[in-house]
């Protein structure tokens, strides 16, 4: 028998979206399901949508939030207040444009259940429209795998955890136990540091590839793209200023350099450089087909592209780091002072020491 399960879906001004998504998940042919969807102060018309949905579906409770609390950034304050109404001995954490394929929430708590599990994470199919989004999207996938080890989580040596966004999916136990949201009142990375901290308190924890059970459109556009991380591309990198630094530098030379030293150099330097090249495509080409699709011959061109989108993420993560440090972090119109910010950093290695 099944587990009761509670999903959480935080919304601000997703009116465009929020309605698929929902629909989605309302359709899953789970047995004891509930879904909260958490209005975050939308100004647009995602409040008709949720009230239209919910007239119609007694499954789905709306909760809607008129003021944060300081100490708080939005999207977290929403996850902690849908998770204090839910009643599920499980508990979905959720975006509001991810739209579920029939029969993935019972496929996933069935695994998670046989498998033992306290948090299973699921990545998305990923869906990008135009050839420089969709090149930089393949790359954002095979950076987390290759910079974030992403799959390390799954190593029972390992010590790193993971989370995405799109599928938290945590035993409400475990949940409680590491403190709720409120542990990660602060963070941009909310979805990574949950998982991180799931792991650190010493907690089962399983991620997977989820293309065939979930997908979402992550940006509209590449500059739409840019200007999301920044938010939490600083943040994932712990606010270290060094660290920041050393991932560009490891860029440079291994994602970037070898595509130009290629024609500065000869010999065995340049066959060695080659080499490099084909490994940094085959690479990139199966995340391609693991996270958006088949390998067609204009997924091709995209993963050709590589140095280019090398060369954006780099971007990313130093537009981050140079706003966070002069401005601090922008979240929802409010900007958050980076010295609170980093009061929540290393929280997972903590908890790690906790737990022994």
């Amino acid at each position: 028998m099944l587990p009761s399960l509670s999903i959480v879906v935080p919304a601000r001004d997703e009116a465009a979206s929020i309605g698929r998504a929902l629909g989605s998940l309302l359709a899953q042919d789970y047995p004891d399901l509930e879904v909260i969807a958490v209005d975050d102060r939308s100004a647009d018309g995602t409040s008709d949508v949720l009230r239209e949905v919910a007239a119609r579906e007694p499954r789905l409770t709306v909760l809607r939030v008129d003021d944060l609390p300081a100490g708080w950034l939005g999207k977290n304050h929403a996850l902690w207040r849908g998770a204090q109404r839910a009643s599920g001995q499980w508990l979905l954490f959720t975006d509001a444009d991810v739209v579920f394929a029939p029969g993935a929430l019972r496929r996933a708590l069935a695994y998670a259940v046989d498998q033992g599990l306290d948090h299973l994470t699921l990545a998305p199919r990923l869906i990008a429209h135009g050839v420089y989004l969709r090149a930089f999207v393949a790359f954002f996938g095979y950076a987390f795998i290759t910079l974030w080890g992403a799959y390390l989580a799954n190593d029972p040596k390992s010590t790193r955890g993971v989370g995405i966004g799109a599928f938290n999916l945590v035993r409400r136990d475990a949940y409680e136990r590491i403190g709720t949201m409120r542990a990660l009142s602060l963070r941009p990375d909310d979805d990574i540091r949950l998982g991180r901290r799931i792991r650190g308190f010493g907690f089962k924890q399983r991620v997977a590839n989820g293309k065939e059970m979930l997908a979402v459109e992550w940006y509209p556009s590449l500059s739409a793209a840019l200007a999301g991380l920044e938010k939490s591309m600083y943040s994932s990198l712990e606010y270290r200023f060094l660290d920041s630094l050393a991932v560009l530098l490891f860029i440079a030379a291994t994602m970037v350099w070898p595509y130009v030293g290629v024609f500065a150099v000869g010999g065995i330097d340049r066959i060695l450089l080659i080499a490099v090249i084909a490994c940094l495509e085959v690479g990139l080409a199966e995340t391609y087909r693991q996270s958006m699709g088949p390998l067609t011959p204009s997924a091709i061109v995209l993963v050709a592209l590589l140095p280019f989108s090398a060369l954006c993420f780099a971007y990313a993560i130093a537009r981050s780091v140079f706003l966070a440090e002069t401005r601090g972090v922008r979240w929802r119109g409010t900007i958050y002072p980076l010295a609170l910010l980093r009061a929540q950093s290393g929280l997972e290695g903590m908890a790690a020491k906790r737990s022994r």
